[in-house]
């Protein structure tokens, strides 16, 4: 960066022109700032678009069992089965 700095002022305004030196630093400023805002977006998906990461991390089996029942995914016979299943363990 200090490199392009010293070009800029080598290669300075000509005639109310931007000479290159400028032109240099300016591309070097848009790639970096553009870099940046990617960057930040990829963390911000990765650190909170996704829902286990949320919610505390992913639910434990029997959690997961309660929520089925009560969508009424499974009846109350395998809910009493399962849940007895996973106390075992």
């Amino acid at each position: 960066m200090t490199l392009a700095l010293l070009l800029a002022d080598t290669w300075g305004m000509h005639d109310n022109d931007v000479g290159v030196g400028w032109m240099i630093v300016m591309m070097l400023g848009m790639v970096l700032f553009w870099g940046l805002v990617i960057l930040g977006a990829i963390w911000l998906v990765r650190e909170y678009g996704h829902p286990s990461r949320r919610a505390g991390g992913p639910d434990d089996p029997l959690t997961i069992l309660q929520r089925r029942f009560a969508n009424g995914e499974i009846t109350a016979k395998e809910y009493e089965q399962r849940r007895r299943l996973l106390s075992e363990n």
